[in-house]
């Protein structure tokens, strides 16, 4: 309703992101598809286990069932019927999620590996994280003391390296101890560190996939060394 509202009823031409709820109608999340540039549909927690035992009410399968099909009505909006006539658009900008770190016992690569999942399996544009914060008189199964701002931080580092840098998450894996993400150095930096036999590289030679881990190189950095190079 807020989002026909402002776009019908005031002229609206941004960005509207909603958030909606996994276990609402299937028509209701096909009407805000039609009016809303994203949904987001979160997933709480980074395992179906932990969302049973701290938020019984949510079934991880209900999540999961919103998400395919807000994937599916978003790549049936893109397809031309026969008749030459595309469909209405349907959250152009696609869907994200949101999960809580350090709610659970969780590591950080089993928090990057579930985010591999949703990317690949529902099409997901992006993986929010979101530091737990403990509340008064919450359930005594979560934890009393909030994780350090700097884990989420470092989380969005790894995140960006899957997204856009060639990174799989059993490579970042690989820099980690214990499952979590070193706090005093960024992953990508982490990762060299531990991989030093790739180093030094030939900048006028090194393929694309390689001059993207270096660090410091980002990814515009890499594309005005191939275009100086040709």
């Amino acid at each position: 309703r807020i989002a026909r509202s402002l776009r019908l009823d005031h002229g609206f031409r941004g960005y509207i992101h909603l958030k909606t709820i996994p276990d609402a109608a299937p028509e209701l999340i096909r009407e805000a598809g039609l009016w809303a540039d994203r949904l987001s549909i979160n997933v709480e927690l980074p395992q179906d286990g932990s969302l049973r035992r701290l938020a019984p009410e949510k079934r991880p399968e209900t999540i999961r069932a919103a998400m395919a099909q807000v994937r599916v009505e978003g790549e049936a909006a893109r397809e031309t019927s026969h008749t030459g006539r595309r469909p209405r658009r349907f959250a152009p900008a696609g869907q994200s999620t949101q999960m809580i770190i350090g709610a659970d016992g969780t590591d950080d690569v089993a928090i990057l590996t579930s985010a591999t999942r949703l990317y690949t399996g529902y099409r997901l544009r992006r993986v929010y994280y979101s530091a737990f914060s403990p509340i008064p008189e919450a359930s005594a199964a979560l934890p009393l003391v909030q994780p350090p701002l700097l884990r989420e931080h470092r989380l969005y580092q790894a995140d960006w390296l899957l997204r856009f840098y060639g990174f799989s998450a059993e490579e970042i894996a690989s820099a980690t101890d214990g499952g979590h993400l070193d706090l005093e150095l960024d992953p990508k930096l982490a990762w060299a560190l531990r991989h030093r036999g790739l180093f030094p590289l030939d900048v006028n030679r090194a393929a694309r996939e390689l001059l993207l881990r270096v660090p410091g190189f980002g990814t515009r950095t890499v594309e005005r060394i191939l275009a100086a190079r040709r």
